[in-house]
């Protein structure tokens, strides 16, 4: 690698007020050089403006100040002698604890790239170099370390020093964590792993984490690679290092994929428990995460739309494919769980039947097809409200439906699986960018047949999937079971304090009908007279209570505050709304689909 001819260097230079200052210094710029921010960051897809948390940005070429003009809302321009290196000093206010842009307090520091890092126009195809600094002024017995996976150049025991990127791609897809975290390293078939963890408690497992974090690791790699990946004569994975950073909070869920690492949120209660025998329930879904980012790995940041092959970090950068790309990561997730024996059958089938009545559950799958909401992403997922769910589908769940079929038939059919549909792609694209065009292709290669319809059908339409036939046949059936009240009614709601609060009313439900909105609050209810009861009216503290106070009656009225009016508004139980619950019926069809080997 050449010499950086771009450099970084990142201070903590106020924790308590959440400052981060960024020395840029551009070696050779050019006479009037632009530099600009990110608006977004690759995998979460809604412009963010992180240029909003900017400030003070200042230039210098020797001891002449040169004056930044502001062209937008993230790129300037600075008139300046080319040649002659060109310094640029700006801080950035660091208070988003997400996964997804920058944080600084007291206790821990974290950034990704986009940012802090502002590109050089016209110099973002050469090495570029980051100095990460270590707080001043720490409390005594407070030793922060640093945790990325860019390459280090000269870094100290803690990690803290400089590192290289080839790119400006991999500087912004390398986030640092920094703090007093829990550090553990591990191999997974030959390749260097290490889990980094903000906010561990005294009672977090770390053995149980790392255990199962390396079986979901080896298993993905034998996936994509097969059982030789990482020995003598077998094929090597795309990634030669890989860093896990996970912050553990109150109350979060969340991940976000990078080529050589992935950032993730959880709530600490679902961590792995010291002397526990049965983990918490979340601790399933926190293993879930993790394979769902590492999955990542190849399908979306190597394997990807051919719309992604060069990120436009000035603007959105839209896709149809995000229900192969996450969809059928969702997919994967869960499934190479249970390859791993980190569940078992019965687990893994509750997490297909969640999966399952969440899209069924959606009115907008009827209204929106899976690959238009890839494309909408950045103004209705990413940007949900009181109509999201009867308006859109989301293209994790329903795309890791569409995996589940295209699966499921080309097993049935006897000529394949998916499994081999998705590593022939990467074969096929060298692990690169990939269309629409280059999934079908795959899949008639390794069904025999042109598989245009269900591509139409499943994708492109908002038909039903056929879901229970599929299953069937595959030793699995689908039972009908009375629905929740919530669903019952076509609400969803929060409960608190005595308290029940519409979030969302469903399109089509009894509670449409009878004239509720999102945000009203139900406070009670009222019964006309019946058969040895006279009218009767109800304070209604959450909706369980219905069945506490109607018993078999089905119309009520139900009491409503509404922008601090009362409202009367009849409603009628309709009675018949169901929901799935999958059940094994032949064990045996069911392993020889979750468990090839």
């Amino acid at each position: 690698m050449a010499a950086p001819a771009i450099h970084y260097r990142v201070e903590c230079v106020d924790r308590n007020a959440h400052l981060f200052a960024v020395t840029l210094t551009i070696e050779r710029p050019a006479a009037q050089q632009r530099v600009a921010l990110p608006v977004w960051i690759p995998g979460s897809y809604l412009v963010r403006e992180f240029a909003k948390n900017l400030q003070q940005l200042q230039a210098s070429q020797g001891r002449r100040k040169r004056a930044p003009q502001q062209l937008d809302k993230h790129s300037w321009q600075i008139d300046c002698a080319p040649g002659k290196p060109l310094v640029l000093r700006y801080q950035v206010c660091a208070y988003d604890n997400s996964v997804r842009t920058a944080w600084l307090d007291r206790d821990r520091g974290f950034f990704n790239g986009t940012s802090l890092c502002l590109r050089v126009e016209g110099q973002t195809d050469g090495p570029h170099a980051i100095e990460v600094l270590a707080p001043q002024l720490l409390a005594p017995g407070e030793r922060w370390s640093c945790a990325t996976a860019l390459k280090p150049a000269k870094v100290d025991r803690r990690g803290f020093g400089s590192y290289l990127a080839a790119d400006y791609d991999e500087l912004a897809d390398s986030p640092v964590e920094m703090g007093m975290f829990w550090s553990a390293e591990f191999e997974a078939c030959g390749v260097p792993h290490r889990f980094v963890i903000a906010g561990a408690p005294a009672s977090f497992d770390g053995e149980r984490l790392i255990a199962d974090t390396r079986a979901i690791c080896e298993t993905q790699m034998r996936f994509w690679h097969g059982d030789k990946v990482g020995k003598r004569g077998g094929s090597k994975p795309p990634h030669d290092r890989y860093v896990f950073m996970l912050n553990a909070v109150d109350d979060g869920y969340g991940g976000l994929e990078h080529r050589h690492s992935t950032a993730l949120i959880c709530t600490r209660r679902d961590l792995p428990q010291l002397a526990v025998k049965k983990q918490p329930e979340g601790y399933t879904t926190l293993l879930g995460l993790i394979s769902h980012e590492y999955f990542h790995t190849w399908n979306v940041k190597r394997l990807r739309p051919a719309e992604f092959a060069r990120y436009d970090y000035g603007q959105e950068n839209y896709t149809h494919l995000l229900w192969l790309f996450e969809g059928f990561t969702s997919y994967y997730d869960d499934l190479l769980l249970r390859r791993a024996g980190r569940i078992d059958d019965t687990g893994y089938l509750r997490l297909v039947n969640k999966t399952i009545n969440q899209v069924l559950q959606a009115p907008g799958r009827l209204v929106q097809s899976v690959a238009d909401a890839s494309f909408d992403a950045w103004i209705k997922y990413y940007r949900q409200d009181e109509q999201t769910a009867n308006t859109t589908i989301s293209y994790y769940t329903k795309g890791a439906l569409v995996a589940l079929c295209f699966d499921l038939t080309l097993r049935a059919e006897g000529k394949g699986s998916l499994d081999e549909v998705m590593r022939l792609l990467w074969k096929k694209s060298s692990g690169g960018p990939i269309d629409e065009a280059a999934f079908a292709a795959a899949l008639e290669a390794v069904g025999g047949r042109s598989f245009v319809e269900e591509i139409a059908s499943w994708v492109h339409s908002t038909e039903e999937l056929p879901l229970a036939d599929l299953l069937r046949s595959h030793g699995v059936v689908a039972l009908e079971d009375p629905a929740q009240r919530a669903q019952e009614l076509g609400l969803r709601v929060a409960e608190a304090n005595g308290s029940v609060q519409v979030k969302m009313v469903l399109r089509g439900g009894a509670a449409e009908q009878a004239g509720f909105s999102a945000n009203d609050e139900w406070i009670g209810i009222e019964l006309g007279a019946s058969k040895g009861h006279k009218a009767q009216g109800w304070r209604l503290g959450k909706l369980d209570d219905l069945a506490l106070y109607l018993g078999p009656l089905k119309k009520i009225t139900a009491l409503v505050a509404r922008d601090r009016r009362l409202l009367r508004l009849p409603l009628t139980l309709p009675g018949d709304v169901t929901t799935w619950r999958l059940a094994a019926q032949d064990p045996a069809k069911l392993t020889r689909w979750l468990d090839p080997q």
